[in-house]
């Protein structure tokens, strides 16, 4: 058996701390004099104290290091548990919604997916407004954090070639993945200071600039408003667009900046691929507009560059709807969300690496049709790849696009029309946020689906963000057994 205590151990010091991330929450109700205070002040105290006592009574178990088991569950189950949690603000007070639609929201906060449950955005409590942001940011943090120090040592999705030290990839000046930790953290929080502040100073009131901070540099996209976006004007547009592609980037390129060594940055091939998908699907789609149009406009440049970057991103800000654009900026948004950032951003979905792996195969596989007696092996970057990273890849790829079906098809059960229920699983899946269709695209939300429907989404969301292959591993019989 598996001992659970070093498990329980991790996860009761998580909770406790996420009820210490409700205080600012309580303290901006207090301060608005709304009356909603009592609710976060009474969830804090309730989730501290869960969280301590497990902590405590799984205090006598706690070792040196965890199992390569324990890491799996580990990284499971935190990502059941702090939603349920984060769901206790939802049910009490302004919101009152039940545990359903509590869950759902907290699940798409804490993964970053942004899918919302809520409506009547602008007339919430100032503390309802910042967890929402609070539990994306935090979200954000810890996907990072997954991604680089416990999914290479998994092996999980290919990540293990961030692993290889025939890669460098983190490079001399990143001794220890808890340096490597603590540096992201310090760099996170020096963008989402210096995002707020630069909203703020583009007319951007001072709290929206803070929350909006957190959920760009998060790529969640949970906005203050149910336009989103599309209350601002131009400058605070571009000033998103730059953050959201500033958070899907590297967040261990940022580190080795700070140490000196900018070239790294420079040649990252994976950088280089997100920034011309992101240039070509610009162009295409303000092409689009302005053919729609008539008349080359700055607007449509700038809506179609904005947009682009929000879903590719995973951030699902919307600054238009988009789903009036016609047919073609519906099929693209709807592909780009699947290509997703950079390994190692707080970006969701598949990742632009993968897809170069994934291209460098097929090179192979065609040069060796041509010349059937040659070697030819897959390169990234400019050295060869193991066959076992290229076997996780296609695994990856494989059961992302088998959960997809599987979801659609689940969630067509439910009574959901085809495109609700085939972009409904794929944004969930990816951690996008916006589906398309009139009920959960740009310009509507997700609390008109029934119950079922919420709880496969929250299932996607969950398996998503722990890059679907974690999730398998222990719903596997031979995982429980000795």
């Amino acid at each position: 058996m598996i001992d659970l205590r070093p498990v329980g151990y991790v996860i009761g010091l998580l909770v406790a701390t996420l009820g210490l991330t409700m205080l600012p929450s309580f303290a901006a109700d207090l301060i608005a004099g709304n009356g909603h205070w009592p609710i976060f002040l009474e969830a804090a105290i309730l989730t501290t104290l869960v969280g301590s006592l497990l902590a405590v009574a799984c205090a006598n178990g706690v070792s040196a290091g965890l199992t390569v088991r324990q890491t799996f569950l580990l990284t499971s189950t935190i990502w059941i548990t702090l939603p349920l949690f984060g769901a206790i603000p939802f049910m009490t007070g302004a919101t009152n919604n039940d545990f359903t639609d509590a869950y759902f929201e907290a699940m798409s906060g804490l993964t970053t997916t942004g899918a919302t449950v809520l409506g009547g955005l602008e007339a919430l409590p100032a503390g309802i407004k910042l967890w929402r942001g609070t539990l994306q940011w935090l979200g954000g943090i810890g996907i990072i954090v997954v991604a680089m120090v416990f999914l290479p040592e998994l092996r999980v999705g290919g990540m293990q070639i961030f692993r290889s030290e025939s890669f460098e990839t983190m490079g001399k000046i990143l001794p220890r993945a808890g340096q490597i930790a603590s540096r992201i953290s310090v760099i996170y929080v020096g963008l989402t200071v210096a995002c707020a502040l630069t909203y703020n100073a583009l007319g951007m009131p001072g709290f929206d600039a803070l929350v909006h901070a957190m959920t760009t540099l998060s790529t969640g996209g949970m906005a203050n408003t149910d336009a989103s976006f599309g209350t601002y004007g131009a400058g605070i547009h571009y000033v998103a667009v730059f953050f959201m592609i500033s958070a899907a980037l590297p967040f261990v390129r940022y580190v080795q900046l700070m140490g000196g060594a900018g070239r790294p940055l420079l040649r990252d091939s994976q950088i280089r691929v997100f920034f011309w998908i992101i240039l070509i699907c610009v162009l295409m789609m303000t092409a689009w507009v302005w053919g729609r149009e008539g008349v080359v406009t700055e607007v449509a440049f700038r809506e179609s560059l904005f947009n682009v970057v929000s879903i590719i991103s995973g951030t699902g800000y919307a600054s238009a709807n988009y789903m009036t654009w016609g047919t073609f900026p519906i099929v693209m948004f709807f592909f780009i969300g699947l290509i997703g950032g950079c390994a190692g951003s707080t970006a969701c979905s598949i990742k632009v690496f993968r897809y170069q792996l994934l291209f460098a195969s097929l090179k192979a596989q065609i040069r060796q049709i041509h010349s059937p007696h040659g070697i030819f092996v897959p390169r990234y970057e400019g050295r060869p790849v193991a066959q076992d990273v290229m076997n996780s890849v296609m695994a990856l790829f494989v059961a992302f696009i088998l959960l997809i079906g599987l979801f659609s098809v689940l969630l067509g059960l439910t009574g959901l029309d085809f495109i609700t229920s085939v972009s409904g699983a794929a944004t969930a899946l990816a951690n996008v946020g916006p589906g398309l269709g009139s009920q959960i695209g740009p310009a509507g939300n997700f609390v008109g689906l029934n119950d079922t429907a919420k709880w496969l989404l929250a299932a996607a969301m969950w398996i998503g963000r722990l890059e679907i292959m974690v999730v398998l591993v222990i719903l596997t019989p031979r995982f429980w057994r000795e």
